[in-house]
């Protein structure tokens, strides 16, 4: 989305970080909850994620110079660097993303010239509702629009990832930069990871709604076990390798996972599996049900995704496992599950509109009284 009309207020802080001079121009890319589908993605298989009405804001104005000159309404940490001297450094923190995308934008041959830019998010950091994507992605659409660059919303999505992988160092995958480069309001994007396929569906929710649930437990998704997860699950790809040629565990099937479950010896490993193979048909099942406006069975394949992330994944911990209990337990709630990578971060609720504030008011006391600090009830869109 692009924006001729800076908001009053990120123009006063923009002038007053870089100066006087030409008005920028604004910049926005949302954040995206993922319906159904975790830890599918960099498995090969289908995610079902929409975007969020809340995300991250940009204002940017070309130089003359090789200058990148970044400050953010969110952070203290300014950074003024020349092009020819980036490379990533753990101090440069929430920066490295906007230097990141300057890099893997000009290892692509697509040159960007000195800029200054101020960023302004209101996604909750960590909360896996992927500010760092979103951010990556508003940087991407300010750079390609003011240098006219030709860069495609899917090769804005592969950048994008690149940037977090090879530059920042966290080995995600295609899911979170695509919908939220490719997404449209309203709407949720089934989507096959390996493929770049997709197709749009209507979030038909008649009186419900997707409300997403913050533990404010923060995760560090490049600290978590998130790369230890990757790591199983291609070592279980490299044991069924023995008897069937799958380039990703979402190319199996449930039943022949268990067929040749026994060529898989560490029961750790076959778990991780489970899990993904489970997880692919789920998503597939979830897509339907949404199509078809069966809320009932949407609900139930959430549940028994957390139940999967739960038992055979290991991702959830004691503050999304008991969101998601206090969630189930509430009248109103067709079904709940973890989102994101996990590890803390945001769980979501199918609930009907008329049960929400009862929902909150439950969750913020219980979940308080087992944990020791509140959760947030987001209002927000999807």
């Amino acid at each position: 989305m692009h924006t001729n009309e800076p908001n009053e207020k990120l123009l006063a802080a923009f002038f007053e970080n870089f100066g006087d001079g030409a008005s920028p121009q604004e910049f926005f890319a949302p954040g995206r909850v993922n319906i159904i589908g975790e830890h599918t993605d960099y498995n090969g298989g289908h995610v079902l994620p929409a975007p969020v009405n809340l995300g991250t804001t940009v204002l940017i104005r070309p130089r003359n110079d090789n200058q990148i000159h970044l400050a953010s309404t969110n952070f203290p940490l300014r950074m003024n660097i020349s092009i020819p001297n980036i490379e990533f450094r753990k101090s440069n923190d929430w920066a490295n993303y906007p230097l990141g995308m300057v890099h893997v934008f000009s290892r692509a041959g697509r040159i960007p010239g000195g800029f200054e830019a101020l960023f302004s998010g209101n996604l909750p950091n960590g909360a896996g509702l992927s500010s760092s994507a979103s951010l990556n992605v508003a940087i991407g659409k300010a750079l390609n629009q003011i240098f006219d660059l030709g860069i495609t919303h899917e090769e804005m999505a592969r950048l994008a990832q690149l940037c977090e992988n090879d530059f920042v160092g966290v080995n995600c995958g295609i899911m979170d930069p695509f919908a939220i480069a490719m997404g449209r309001p309203g709407e949720a994007v089934l989507l096959n990871c390996n493929q770049l396929k997709f197709k749009f569906i209507p979030l038909n929710l008649g009186e419900y709604k997707i409300v997403i649930v913050n533990t404010n437990k923060r995760r560090a998704l490049a600290d978590s076990k998130y790369n230890e997860r990757r790591a199983q699950c291609d070592a279980a790809v490299e044991y069924l390798a023995q008897k069937t040629t799958i380039p990703y565990l979402s190319y199996i099937s449930l039943s022949d996972l268990e067929i040749y479950s026994s060529y898989i010896p560490d029961e750790i490993l076959l778990r991780r599996a489970r899990h993904v193979v489970s997880e692919e048909q789920r998503v597939l099942n979830a897509a339907k049900a949404l199509e078809s406006g069966d809320l009932s069975e949407l609900g139930r394949l959430m549940s028994e995704s957390h139940a999967s992330l739960r038992d055979d994944y290991e991702v959830t911990g004691i503050e999304l496992d008991t969101l998601v209990n206090e969630a189930l337990a509430a009248e109103g709630v067709l079904g709940a599950r973890m989102t994101g990578a996990g590890f803390g971060g945001c769980a979501i609720a199918l609930a009907h509109k008329d049960a929400i504030p009862a929902l909150a008011a439950r969750l913020n006391a219980n979940y308080t009284a087992a944990i020791g600090y509140a959760p947030t009830v987001y209002d927000m869109a999807v």
